[in-house]
């Protein structure tokens, strides 16, 4: 009867639970082999490559030409390597005396309240140091403005450029509005009128490339380290 019953017992109770235990190694085993992990969203792992392959490469960049490299120069629009040539021929001299080329720095893109540019040269030195034309020319404008306080506008004899002095502490004796001046010809000073810092005398000197009309204001700025020789 015992033999009996041990025999029913593994027949129909441990036979059953030992077949799926079977099944379910033969399954495991299975999956190990083929790489597949229950509940692994991943899918097949990749045999030999680290555990960071599996994050996904991203694709190639398409293929794009090289960026072109523009050259970057001082000048304005409408400003150009001709201009810069023509003045040098016209030679220009430093419009404030005693001061020679190789002491400029050019703060012609130094920034300025408002968003503006400075679009001239300061030119330091003490107060009432003599400022002289920097061509032969015509004044054709004694101003005094908030900005600049005493100003100059000069036109060159072609009436092609206009030269503008300011922050003067005042003018020459006897200069005059449609006056000649030649290069190098004392026709003020320099100063701080305007918005100058009062501890910082300087010349402001600005080139403009006039227009047909002749309009200085509406002139193209040009950097006057350029062609100040």
């Amino acid at each position: 009867m015992k033999r009996r019953r041990s025999r029913v017992f593994r027949e129909e109770v441990l036979a059953p639970w030992l077949t799926l235990a079977v099944v379910l190694a033969l399954w495991w085993l299975g999956a190990f082999l083929l790489g597949r992990y229950p509940g692994d969203s991943r899918g097949v792992l990749e045999v030999g490559l680290p555990a960071q392959a599996l994050e996904r490469e991203p694709a190639p960049a398409p293929n794009r030409a090289p960026p072109t490299l523009v050259e970057t120069t001082t000048l304005p629009v409408n400003v150009h390597d001709g201009d810069v040539a023509v003045l040098l021929n016209k030679q220009l001299i430093v419009p404030v005396a005693g001061v020679p080329p190789s002491a400029l720095r050019s703060t012609f893109r130094d920034a300025r309240g408002g968003g503006r540019s400075h679009e001239a040269l300061d030119i330091m030195a003490p107060r009432g140091t003599p400022v002289v034309a920097t061509i032969d020319g015509r004044i054709v404008k004694l101003f005094t403005s908030v900005r600049g306080g005493l100003t100059i506008y000069q036109f060159d004899l072609a009436e092609q450029y206009c030269y503008y002095y300011a922050h003067l502490d005042g003018y020459s004796a006897t200069l005059a509005e449609g006056q000649t001046v030649t290069r190098g010809q004392t026709i003020g000073y320099v100063g701080t009128s305007g918005n100058a810092p009062p501890d910082t005398p300087h010349l402001h000197f600005a080139i403009f490339k006039l227009d047909a009309a002749r309009r200085w204001w509406e002139g193209v700025p040009l950097d006057p380290v350029l062609v100040l020789q």
